[in-house]
């Protein structure tokens, strides 16, 4: 199954904005499509949950496999735009730690540029 990701580019930081639900279910193809930028160069990156409702443990291990290989890279990945239910789980999990997470896109640009 395939989850929409918007793409957007605004200067060197491109941005992706999943919709729906990112579960076990559409992780592979959001995996497909993160690495896919990651691997033909790019450096810094967004995710804007905006338009995300649910994610699964699935959906944030590929947040973590592309940090890691954007780190690896000297490159930076920020989440942004989170409903509060989502990030609870980004805090409880110790994701806040290891991935930055702003509130709006335009702080998170400000971090990424």
């Amino acid at each position: 199954m395939e989850i929409e990701v918007a793409k957007e580019r605004t200067g060197e930081v491109l941005v992706l904005s999943p919709v729906g639900r990112l579960d076990s279910g559409n992780a592979g193809s959001f995996e497909s499509v993160v690495m896919e930028h990651v691997n033909d160069g790019e450096r810094r990156m967004i995710v804007d949950f905006g338009r995300l409702d649910f994610i699964s443990s699935s959906g944030m291990r590929v947040l973590l496999l592309a940090a890691k290989a954007l780190k690896a890279q000297q490159g930076t990945l920020v989440l942004c735009s989170m409903k509060d239910h989502i990030e609870e789980v980004f805090q409880i999990s110790g994701f806040s730690q290891i991935i930055p997470i702003k509130d709006s896109r335009e702080a998170a640009l400000a971090v990424a540029s």
